[in-house]
């Protein structure tokens, strides 16, 4: 597959994000981690160290939007990587690890462990670390929206 075209900067960065989570799913595969898929190690990650959480906590945790977290955890529970209690009240639900989770620990946590290693090495043939990057995207987007970005080109009227 080719990559996109430079100015197609969404698609480029899913083409980025769809290759970094396909090589890492051939390894959950290698490793035998079936119906087990990147996006769960940080939901994962955060239960084995916080323990039980509502979706909403979870999400702010992981740093993802309640919607993406709700999506995510309902892959991992049919999975059979985690269940789901009411929680104070009905807009609450509690994640929690089941026992399969905690038995497909180790086999996450090396893999985890060999992925940082690996990226660390990519950084080595990249002008700045990825991550580096991304964060100062991330902190310039804060600064200033896209959307205002775009609305400086002239090609919207002035907000009113």
């Amino acid at each position: 597959m080719t990559a996109p075209d430079r100015d197609a900067l969404g698609t480029l960065l899913r083409h980025v994000l769809d290759t970094l989570d396909a090589d890492v799913a051939a390894v959950h595969a290698r490793l035998g981690l079936t119906d087990y898929r990147p996006r769960y190690s940080p939901v994962l990650r955060v239960l084995v160290a916080d323990g039980p959480l509502p979706i909403r906590d979870l999400a702010t945790r992981v740093g993802v939007t309640h919607s993406a977290a709700s999506q995510t955890v309902a892959g991992m529970r049919h999975a059979g990587l985690v269940t789901l209690t009411p929680g104070a009240d009905a807009r609450h639900r509690i994640v929690t690890l089941t026992d399969r989770a905690r038995t497909l620990l180790p086999a996450v946590e090396a893999e985890w462990a060999a992925t940082t290693a690996a990226v660390r090495r990519l950084d080595t043939e990249l002008p700045v670390p990825l991550a580096d990057e991304l964060y100062a995207v991330l902190d310039a987007l804060r600064r200033r929206p896209l959307r205002d970005r775009i609305a400086d080109t002239g090609l919207l009227p002035p907000a009113r």
